[in-house]
């Protein structure tokens, strides 16, 4: 198994902190979070991750490079962003040779069973299956909306009207066939660009577990206290 582990974000709403590193290096209860996100791969059994990166590439690289790795890790350095999806397009021959991926946001706290979303895919015909969480903060994210089969019927980002809570995790397992979809653009969102193309050939598996995205001072300091909590 493989996973795309996106990590390039630039993190400008947790600014000042990150001016000296990245998003995926915050600390979360002392743990740098991408450690966390390296942690939940390594339970899924997963074999190989690429991460791309960008913002203070090298201290991403130089961190994770720290840690007693079992997952052979590939980097990919954006020198210009390319979008949530861009990494994905430019990075084809990393999974060509797999039906199925995982595309993973870093920007995200969590402790979902990766194995779960896996095994729920690979029994149903999806282009792409997702983890959804209830917000309440629906006008804030990307929202679906769905069958009682948790089939997809309609996503969007930060909908000013929302018809669910249903949020996107940005944790999800991909079929091959994504790449049908993907534009010749240099800057690609996952989202806006290549999920809508095919939301009728998409699932979404509603969890229960922890997540959290720690896009706000606000949050992050939340997540502190309720990352302590959950792992005492």
């Amino acid at each position: 198994m493989k996973a795309f582990l996106l990590a390039a974000g630039l993190g400008t709403r947790l600014k000042p902190m990150t001016d000296d590193i990245p998003k995926c290096l915050v600390p979360i209860c002392g743990t740098p979070l991408i450690y966390i996100w390296l942690e939940l791969i390594e339970n899924a059994g997963i074999d190989e991750v690429l991460i791309s990166t960008h913002h203070f590439a090298d201290k991403v690289r130089d961190k994770i490079l720290q840690r007693k790795n079992k997952v052979k890790i590939k980097f990919y350095h954006e020198s210009v962003l390319l979008g949530s999806g861009g990494s994905i397009a430019k990075n084809y021959d990393f999974v060509k040779n797999e039906d199925n991926f995982y595309i993973l946001y870093a920007d995200n706290l969590t402790n979902v069973k990766l194995k779960e979303i896996w095994e729920y895919h690979s029994k149903i015909d999806s282009i792409f299956t997702v983890y959804v969480y209830e917000t309440d903060k629906p006008k804030e994210k990307g929202i679906f909306v769905a069958n009682e089969n948790g089939k997809a019927e309609r996503f969007e980002e930060k909908p000013e009207n929302p018809e669910s809570n249903l949020a996107n995790s940005g944790i999800g397992v991909a079929n091959k066939k994504i790449f049908d979809y993907f534009n010749n653009n240099l800057y690609i969102d996952f989202g806006k660009d290549v999920m809508t193309k095919f939301i009728d050939r998409m699932y979404i598996m509603k969890t229960h577990d922890y997540i959290k995205d720690i896009g706000t001072m606000k949050d992050y300091w939340d997540a502190q206290t309720e990352w302590n909590r959950l792992n005492k």
